[in-house]
């Protein structure tokens, strides 16, 4: 070979390599993250699951890809939606809401899923039980709706004079049943007289809100929803404006202007869901990884509502609140 065509042949083999070496790199692992709602309304939930995430080491779009599904609060499209992710074979599904969750789990017995949900996972059927989920599922629950009769209790302290109360739920969501059952016993247990209010759209606010009016309720609890959540801002805003005590499980509520939440920390639940997925990306195996509980349950009170709506807040009720907003 001549010492020309040995340069070609050298200076060739170094222009190809680099292109080679990377046809050879192992490809990104890929998280399928899918939910019910909007994507609008759940940064805060995101970043945390991100947040959980990162702690595992893994950074999107570093050393991770993430492959969004937002349903837009038609529960219909998720079983379509899943498929995509189980054919596009992604390492893993983040299902964070329990209608992503069951759709899921009825999409696949091979790719892990980890979920977040407010309910009883093992009543839901998603785990066989807490310590040991069996399969290919596992995730954290928020056990927001073993709590919502509290919420009403609450409410009824603050304003105990009223006799009639209502719930908000999305008869969209099969889950809500739970709800009603729960709040309908603790209204009777507190001799009160609860009517169920429906809004699965944003259009049927106007409505629930003007016979909350015509009931003239004493007060509101908002069922647990991923609608709801993806809107929390709005309704804070509604229940201001109709002058209306009003109960949800996230903090954000409080925050943007409604009376008081009571509930477990979702954001918390989310950076867990995040941590449990960078762990099964690891190589962990959800049937090893117990479901986690959210413990800390919070009370925040927005003080400025509550002198707003005319309400003394008890000095017991104040006693237990984690925060209070001024």
């Amino acid at each position: 070979m001549q010492r020309r065509e040995f340069i070609g042949l050298i200076g060739s083999v170094a222009a190809t390599w680099p292109l080679a070496a990377r046809a050879q790199q192992p490809a990104m692992p890929v998280i399928g993250f899918v939910n019910v709602a909007y994507a609008k309304g759940y940064a805060p939930l995101l970043s945390a699951f991100l947040k959980g995430l990162s702690e595992t080491g893994y950074v999107d779009g570093r050393n991770v890809a993430i492959e969004y599904r937002w349903a837009e609060d038609q529960s219909d499209r998720l079983p379509a939606l899943v498929a995509d992710l189980v054919h596009r074979q992604v390492a893993v599904i983040a299902a964070t809401s329990t209608p992503a969750a069951l759709a899921a789990k009825a999409a696949t017995k091979m790719i892990p899923v980890v979920f977040t949900t407010a309910n009883d996972p093992v009543q839901l059927g998603l785990v066989a039980s807490l310590n040991q989920p069996g399969g290919n599922v596992t995730g954290v629950t928020q056990t927001n709706t073993e709590i919502t009769p509290k919420r009403l209790q609450i409410l009824h302290e603050l304003a105990p004079t009223a006799s009639v109360m209502a719930l908000l739920v999305n008869p969209a969501n099969a889950v809500s049943a739970t709800n009603i059952k729960e709040l309908q016993a603790a209204a009777r247990a507190l001799g009160l007289e609860l009517n169920v209010l429906n809004a699965s759209t944003e259009r049927d606010f106007d409505g629930a809100f003007a016979k909350l009016i015509e009931l003239r309720a004493g007060g509101l609890v908002i069922a647990g929803d991923p609608f709801f959540t993806s809107r929390i801002e709005q309704l804070a805003a509604l229940t201001v404006r109709h002058a209306v005590p009003a109960n949800y499980h996230s903090r954000d509520f409080a925050v943007a202007g409604g009376l008081l939440s009571y509930g477990t920390d979702v954001r918390e639940t989310y950076r867990l869901a995040g941590n449990y997925t960078g762990r099964v990306l690891k190589g962990d195996k959800p049937a090893d990884l117990p479901v986690q509980q959210a413990t800390k349950v919070e009370l925040i009170i927005n003080l400025k509502t509550a002198r707003a709506l005319g309400l003394s807040v008890p000095p017991a009720l104040q006693a237990r609140a984690d925060e209070m907003i001024e």
